[in-house]
């Protein structure tokens, strides 16, 4: 798994108010008078778009299973996924998306500066991010998690691994947090910080660790990568929710990326959205009841 990015050591910051902050409020007086203009205007980015004829999208491009390059060079994942139906629901054309790749540090400052015209890039809702960008609904609920060798390693599970209290040793990437994490679940265990979640995983392949800390979505597709060789502890913590974004005060856009996500989870898209869950997570997802609309009852 290719993971060997700055980036990702800023998603396990994910709990703060983003790194971008700092750097909004000088580049947002520059924006003013644009954006007064375009107010006047009444114009939403969806017409700016449509006029265009091609979908911009801020994302990532090492980072499975949201956002990577397979064997092709192709770009993939679930990211992607949404970015290109959001182009399809455009213009009838998956392929009618430009894709600007970043670092998760330049998520708020590509929208603000109307470098992109939406960010799909595993992106967590926070109240400090949700003053600089507007939130569509999210569309995966996110949390970290044990990950443990199916074959020859000491723990069959978390009870197991909290029982034997200070003989278990977890590894995780190292951050300023990773203590603090891994002790939320495992009070007593013994911490090993590596460089990479890469050199994480090459530790528990050596039983140099007894279990590794990752996000639930990257073991789920580890796990599919290499059926078999690894499994889920069976406990996960520290819930979080990922959602695109979109830069502030344009309605019209909003509810529009908003309708495409709802009715991919719950509707005409319905098909599209389960097929890329179940290829980046193994989540088979249950199809929505016909009749009155759960999600209002």
């Amino acid at each position: 798994m290719d993971q060997n990015d700055r980036p990702n050591a800023e998603r396990r910051g994910l709990f703060g108010a983003g790194m971008a902050g700092a750097a909004i409020g000088g580049v947002s007086a520059l924006l003013a008078p644009k954006a007064a203009s375009a107010q006047g205007l009444g114009k939403s980015k969806l017409q700016v778009i449509k006029e265009r004829g091609k979908l911009i999208v801020g994302t990532g491009s090492t980072n499975p299973p949201w956002h990577f390059q397979d064997a092709s060079g192709q770009l993939v994942g679930m990211d992607i996924d949404l970015a290109r139906l959001l182009a399809k629901s455009l213009f009838d054309d998956f392929n009618k998306v430009e894709f600007v790749l970043q670092g998760s540090d330049a998520r708020i400052p590509s929208l603000v500066t109307d470098k992109v015209d939406i960010v799909v890039q595993w992106m967590t809702i926070t109240p400090g991010r949700a003053q600089q960008v507007e939130f569509t609904i999210p569309y995966y609920r996110e949390g970290v998690g044990l990950l443990l060798l199916a074959r020859g390693g000491k723990y069959k599970n978390y009870e197991e691994m909290k029982a034997a209290g200070s003989a278990v040793t977890v590894g995780g990437m190292q951050n300023v947090f990773l203590e603090e994490w891994i002790r939320k679940a495992l009070p007593q265990a013994k911490v090993d910080a590596f460089e990479s979640p890469d050199a994480a995983m090459q530790a528990l392949n050596a039983r140099r660790i007894d279990a590794s800390m990752q996000d639930q979505s990257a073991m789920r597709w580890l796990m599919q990568q290499a059926p078999g060789r690894f499994v889920d502890a069976g406990y996960g913590w520290m819930p979080n929710s990922y959602a695109s974004a979109v830069k502030p005060g344009d309605p019209v856009w909003l509810n529009w990326v908003n309708t495409v996500y709802k009715e991919a989870m719950m509707g005409v898209d319905f098909d599209y959205f389960a097929a890329s869950y179940k290829k980046w997570f193994g989540i088979e997802l249950p199809v929505p009841k016909v009749g009155f609309p759960t999600e209002f009852a």
